[in-house]
C-alpha cells in the first residue's frame, strides 16, 4: 500500500504541474526528433575534470509498486560524512554507465550523488527503445521514486542540504522534483528539461535554479526558455539561465552524439560553481 505521505505528495504535485499524459507525449515526440540518429556513447564528458577521489556502489534506494529501485551511489573518499546531496536523473537513455561516471564527477567535487532509475532497470541502446522507455514511465511512480530518493539521502546519508540535476528527460523530472518539493530541495539544476512557464506554478519555488539550454535546440526553442525565465523573475525566483549559441538539444548529455565540447565545459563550471554556491555556502 502507498505511504499517506506520498499521497499528497503526488497530489500536490499533479496540482502544481498541471502536466497531463498528452501533454508529456508530445514533448517525448520532440525529443524523439531530437535525438534522429543519436545513439548512446560515450563522448568528450568522460575528459570533464573530477576534482576528487570516490568511492561508488549500487544501493537499494526506493521501494515502488512493491518493486525496489536501484541506483548508483557515489561519495568522496574522504568519508565526509556531513556532505551535502544531490539527486541526479539521467537523461532519457536511462541510467548508464555515462551517467554513473557523471555521478562519480559531482561525488568529487564533495557532494553524495545518488543517480536515480526511473526506467526499472532498463538501459536504451537506440533512440527508439529510449522512446518507448520515457512514455512507458508513471509519473506518480517517478514523483514516489524521487520522494524516496530525497529521503535516502537525508536520512540514510545525513545530507541536510539537497540539490537535483537532470538531462533531457532528467532535466524535465528536475523541475517536476522542486515544484513538488519546493520545501526541501536547495538548488536545482535544469538541462534542457521539458519547462513550466506558468508563474502562479513557478511561484512556490523557494531555492534558485539553473538553466542550461541550446540555441539550435527545437524541442526546447529559445523563446521557450526566455518565457520560462521571464516567468521566474514574475515569480520572484532566484534563477540562471543560460542559452548557448552554436548548440543544440543534448548538447552536454554525458551519452550521445550531440555533444558540443567548449559549451558542455562551460556548463559544467556553471554547475560546480552554482552547486558550491547553494548546497556548501552558507
Amino acid at each position: 500500500m502507498m505511504r499517506i505521505g506520498s499521497v499528497i505528495t503526488i497530489g500536490l504535485m499533479l496540482l502544481l504541474v498541471g502536466c497531463g499524459e498528452s501533454r508529456e507525449n508530445e514533448f517525448i515526440d520532440r525529443m524523439d526528433k531530437e535525438h534522429e540518429g543519436d545513439s548512446p556513447v560515450e563522448n568528450a564528458a568522460q575528459n570533464l575534470q573530477q576534482s576528487g577521489n570516490t568511492s561508488g556502489e549500487e544501493v537499494t534506494y526506493a521501494t515502488v509498486n512493491g518493486n525496489e529501485i536501484t541506483g548508483y551511489l557515489a561519495q568522496p573518499s574522504d568519508g565526509n560524512s556531513e556532505a551535502p546531496g544531490i539527486i541526479v536523473i539521467h537523461e532519457w537513455w536511462g541510467l548508464n554507465d555515462n551517467i554513473r561516471m557523471m555521478t562519480d564527477k559531482l561525488a568529487g567535487e564533495g557532494y553524495t550523488a545518488l543517480a536515480v532509475d526511473l526506467y526499472n532497470g532498463k538501459v536504451a541502446e537506440s533512440s527508439d527503445s529510449a522512446g518507448t522507455y520515457a512514455r512507458s514511465v508513471n509519473d506518480e511512480e517517478a514523483l514516489d521514486n524521487l520522494t524516496q530518493a530525497y529521503g535516502y539521502l537525508n536520512e540514510k546519508q545525513g545530507a541536510d542540504n539537497i540539490g537535483v540535476i537532470g538531462w533531457c528527460f532528467g532535466g524535465a523530472w528536475s523541475l517536476q522534483t522542486a515544484l513538488a518539493h519546493p520545501e526541501k530541495i536547495d538548488a536545482t539544476v535544469i538541462y534542457y528539461g521539458r519547462l513550466v512557464t506558468d508563474t502562479d506554478k513557478l511561484e512556490s519555488l523557494q531555492m534558485p535554479v539553473l538553466g542550461i539550454f541550446g540555441e539550435e535546440d527545437d524541442g526546447i526553442p529559445p523563446q521557450k526558455v526566455k518565457a520560462f525565465e521571464s516567468a521566474l523573475n514574475k515569480a520572484d525566483v532566484e534563477n540562471s539561465i543560460h542559452i548557448y549559441e552554436g548548440a543544440g538539444h543534448a548538447f552536454a548529455n554525458p551519452s550521445g552524439t550531440r555533444y558540443v565540447e567548449t559549451a558542455a565545459e562551460d556548463a559544467w563550471q556553471k554547475t560546480v560553481r552554482f552547486l558550491e554556491q547553494n548546497l556548501k555556502e552558507e
